[in-house]
């Protein structure tokens, strides 16, 4: 496996070892075993890192399980060093032994954590990892995003995902090494904002150096010294002047310019470890009504993204699936994706980041409100803050979904105490992106004001949001989604409005009339040239609407029964890609594209 396939893009070393595969597995429904010494009845082989209940797991089970173990051998020797196993995800608590001795424990299905695995390892150089994984299809109060709690997929919720989905790897480092970096841009001044933080044995005399590229030009060549084991530093960045050679460095979807970074840890003159990272220059703020990108006013062209896959569920059958979803999106024209109800694989932000590509990061829902529910979403929303936090393509955080989680609004202090801590909180972990609390209706504390809307007449739609006096008429008189869109004593301070979930059309050229039963779609087309022409239109009124700061369109591929994707599960168009970017974009069609037959991708598959 290739160095561009590292789980985590950030933070790159070259040696390590990817423990994806053939594990041994077994269900334990009843919680028979506790200890890898109850020697669990391996019943299964299962292809790490998809999820039991999809085919390429290898056993596509899809039943209500509660519990399962997985196991499998690797070849490491201990060398001196220290010996790190890292997961990438685990859904939802797992607990991790190496050679039977517990060294892991860790709740949330969506973020990460490793093991120092050193002092558990066999001096032969033969290695046992075995993992208990307990994921209660019933709890509620879990965030869990999109999975469903009813045994068969209902509405739009979507099948489980049980135990390991994202990558298990393995690396060796110097007794003191580099545990995590943060970049942040500072647009203002042209600078770097850089974190280090060290582990393992720290020394007093450790320096960090750090080299930042710009192309094949050294734009910086710095060295710190780490009080307490970390170095907290701005790297400042020769400011290159006018507007277009400012440009040559910024990052925007349209040119998506990444500076490259080495950083290295010294003791000395020894080399304790050396990592390759990549940061990039850009900000993102509210401006009164506007959203900003690089200071100027920048109209959000979203499309919801649920992240699945029908062979794979979460998990990406490989790493050339992810890029291609980053493609397609700008294939049709849009600028960012809403990830909705899942914190996506960090192999997908990395491609965002390379490619171009704005991504609003949200919080999977629990559905039962508790102390409980609202601890686990702490622990977890922190979690996945600290992790992507450097990724210049994340520009929005999105705490709450449509008041999922928290349901009385109106009614309950405490569920309103819940979102606007969460927003806060995400405020102060970082104060450098806008943060929505609750998305779709009933705001309270927010930067952006999400709209949820799936009327799709065009005229209704229009006369809807083209008003004189919008606080007036929206925000006192009309309720979009049949709720209100802000909470008393939150009226609209004039944030930027987004119409952050709109369309839901699904395209049935069947005309199947039990397909109500079968598939969800917020409104049907059963011809071509209807579902472009409703489309078209719609998209017309959003983009001319100025009250919208953006919109996000729902949704990018059909995902189970949710049939209304401008594209199928497997990826293929409903309509030609240059279709569908001239109605995103609001650009008039060409007669080439008026003429285009087929899919509208090379060879007419969703993939190369």
């Amino acid at each position: 496996m290739s160095q561009f396939e590292y789980p985590r893009p950030q933070l790159v070393r070259d040696n390590w070892i990817n423990l994806n595969g053939q594990w041994r597995f077994c269900f334990d429904d009843e919680l028979v075993y506790r200890l890898p010494d109850n020697a669990p009845q391996w019943t299964h082989d299962i292809n790490v890192p998809f999820a039991v209940e999809t085919e390429l797991s290898g056993i596509q089970d899809t039943g209500f399980h509660r519990a399962v173990w997985y196991e499998r051998e690797f070849e490491l020797a201990p060398n001196g060093k220290r010996t790190i196993l890292h997961f990438g995800a685990v859904d939802y608590s797992a607990r991790v032994w190496v050679n039977g001795r517990l060294v892991a424990e860790h709740e949330g299905g969506h973020t990460p954590f490793q093991a120092d695995i050193t002092g558990a390892m066999n001096d032969s150089g033969r290695q046992v990892v075995t993992v208990f994984v307990e994921d209660d299809p019933a709890d509620l109060a879990k965030p869990r995003g999109k999975q469903d709690w009813l045994l068969e997929p209902h509405s739009i919720w979507y099948p489980r995902t049980t135990g390991i989905w994202q990558t298990v790897w393995v690396e060796q480092v110097e007794d003191t090494y580099i545990a995590s970096l943060r970049w942040t841009p500072i647009f203002e001044t042209y600078e770097i904002g850089c974190e280090v933080f060290a582990a393992g044995h720290t020394h007093q005399d450790l320096f960090v150096e750090v080299k930042i590229w710009h192309g094949e030009q050294l734009l910086a060549d710095d060295y710190y010294k780490l009080l307490g084991g970390e170095a907290n530093r701005k790297i400042a960045l020769s400011d290159p002047g006018i507007d277009d050679s400012r440009n040559e460095i910024l990052w925007s979807p349209e040119r998506p310019t990444l500076l490259d970074a080495e950083v290295t840890l010294r003791c000395g003159d020894q080399i304790l470890d050396r990592i390759r990272s990549y940061t990039a220059l850009r900000s993102v703020s509210i401006n009164r009504d506007r959203f900003m990108l690089n200071g100027r006013p920048y109209q959000l062209r979203l499309v919801l993204d649920q992240g699945y896959w029908p062979e794979s569920f979460m998990t990406a059958p490989s790493d050339e699936h992810l890029k291609r979803d980053v493609e397609l999106v700008k294939l049709m024209g849009f600028n960012g994706v809403r990830k909705h109800q899942k914190i996506e694989d960090p192999r997908f932000l990395y491609w965002a980041d390379r490619l171009g590509l704005l991504v609003w990061e949200e919080m999977p829902s629990a559905y039962r409100f508790s102390s409980r529910a609202i601890t686990r979403m702490v622990r977890e929303w922190t979690e996945a803050i600290q992790r992507d936090y450097s990724h210049p393509c994340i520009i929005v955080w999105v705490a709450f979904n449509e008041s999922w989680g928290v349901p009385n609004l109106t009614l309950t202090q405490a569920h309103r105490n819940a979102v606007e801590a969460l927003y806060h909180l995400t405020r102060t972990l970082d104060s450098t992106r806008p943060v929505i609390g609750n998305d779709g209706w009933e705001a309270s504390a927010t930067d952006i004001l999400g709209i949820h809307d799936y009327d799709c007449d065009p005229e209704k739609v229009q006369a809807r949001y083209a008003v004189t006096d919008p606080v007036r008429t929206l925000f006192d008189q009309r309720r979009p989604g049949g709720r209100i869109l802000t909470l008393d004593g939150f009226p609209h301070r004039g944030q930027p409005i987004v119409l952050t979930e709109f369309g839901g059309i699904a395209y049935d050229p069947k005309q199947d009339p039990d397909a109500d039963k079968t598939t969800w779609g917020y409104s049907r087309a059963h011809t071509a040239e209807s579902y472009s022409s409703l489309y078209r239109r719609l998209l017309q009124v959003v983009n001319e609407t100025f009250m919208f700061s953006g919109f996000c369109y729902t949704q990018f591929t059909d995902t189970f029964q949710e049939a209304n994707g401008l594209l199928n599960a497997d990826r293929t168009p409903k309509l030609p890609l240059d279709v569908i970017s001239a109605a995103t974009r609001n650009v008039p069609l060409r007669k080439k594209d008026i003429e285009t037959e087929g899919d509208g991708l090379p060879g007419g598959t969703g993939m190369p």
